[in-house]
């Protein structure tokens, strides 16, 4: 007969008893659990941080609400570009709009405006400046507003001899506002 060298450990082998108590001990340990909870918790604050709300900023001026300095007759004026942004750093963006004489044919002037809401009246809208005058005889092929400046691709002719229909000079410019007024910047011009 042979001797075993380890002891019988009549312990280790799991019965159905040893099963029952296991699952009865975790059974009142998750019952215990959910009797006792912690108390809710709550937040109080003494000596007040008070938020107040901060009104949203007032939507860019409509260019359909304004009135052009165009001189156009019954033919009535269009817009053919538009671009909003703050451009005076006070939080409200203004609209920039390249506009002209509706016409039939050829590539009529533009003038190119910024629109300010009215002081006062946050629906009205008006013309604060004009930073290409129809009589400087341009049209407006691009016009964008980024980091607060105004830049625009101005097409022209150079002479009278070239049509209408096809400028032949192209020059971008850019206006950013310096104290009380828009500074144009020094322009690049190419021929078309």
């Amino acid at each position: 007969m042979q001797t075993s060298a380890l002891p019988d450990l009549a312990h280790t082998h799991a019965r159905p008893a040893h099963w029952l108590a296991t699952a009865a001990a975790m059974a009142a340990v998750v019952a215990g659990a959910a009797l006792f909870q912690p108390d809710a918790a709550t937040a109080s604050q003494t000596g007040g941080i008070r938020t107040t709300a901060v009104p949203a900023p007032a939507p860019a001026p409509d260019p359909a609400a304004v009135t052009y300095p165009l001189e156009c007759g019954d033919a009535g004026s269009v817009v053919a570009k538009r671009a909003t942004g703050d451009l005076d750093g006070d939080g409200s963006p203004e609209t920039v709009v390249a506009a002209h004489c509706r016409a039939g044919s050829g590539t009529p002037p533009s003038g190119v405006y910024v629109l300010a809401r009215a002081t006062g009246d946050a629906a009205a809208s008006r013309v604060v400046a004009t930073l290409v005058e129809p009589a400087e005889r341009r049209s407006v092929a691009t016009l964008a507003v980024r980091d607060g400046a105004v830049t625009a691709s101005l097409l022209g002719y150079s002479s009278a001899d070239v049509p209408r229909c096809c400028p032949d000079q192209r020059e971008t410019v850019k206006w950013r506002w310096e104290g009380d007024k828009f500074v144009r910047s020094a322009a690049t011009a190419t021929g078309a």
